[in-house]
């Protein structure tokens, strides 16, 4: 069985382009649109790891992250931003991976080899 990975965008479609993505590495992806379903999704099923994008309404990326953290704190979290890392290297709790937009398919996969 390949292992899933969520997806959390409230943006279509990066979702789907990243699902895309995903596919050709054979990972299958989940998708949720905003935080608490995202959280709802990891109550039902076993990922392997969450890809989330830092703005999103109702719950950002970091809090999502920090709530994922709680429950799971073995699960690779990766953070997506067209802004800098800078932006939450404050943070007490750390992604474990970060992708800058425009990303291209080589980051995926150096991500995906280092997380899984």
């Amino acid at each position: 069985m390949a292992k899933q990975i969520l997806i959390v965008d409230d943006n279509p479609n990066m979702v789907s382009l990243l699902s895309d993505m995903l596919e050709i590495f054979d990972y299958q992806s989940i998708q949720a649109d905003d935080g608490d379903k995202a959280l709802a999704e990891l109550d039902k099923g076993k990922f392997s790891l969450v890809i989330t994008d830092m703005r999103m309404p109702n719950m950002s990326g970091m809090e999502l992250l920090e709530k994922i953290k709680e429950k799971n704190p073995k699960l690779p979290v990766v953070l997506i931003s067209g802004y800098s890392v800078k932006e939450f290297e404050s943070q007490v709790c750390k992604p474990d991976g970060f992708l800058a937009k425009p990303f291209m398919m080589s980051d995926i996969e150096k991500l995906l080899n280092s997380l899984l």
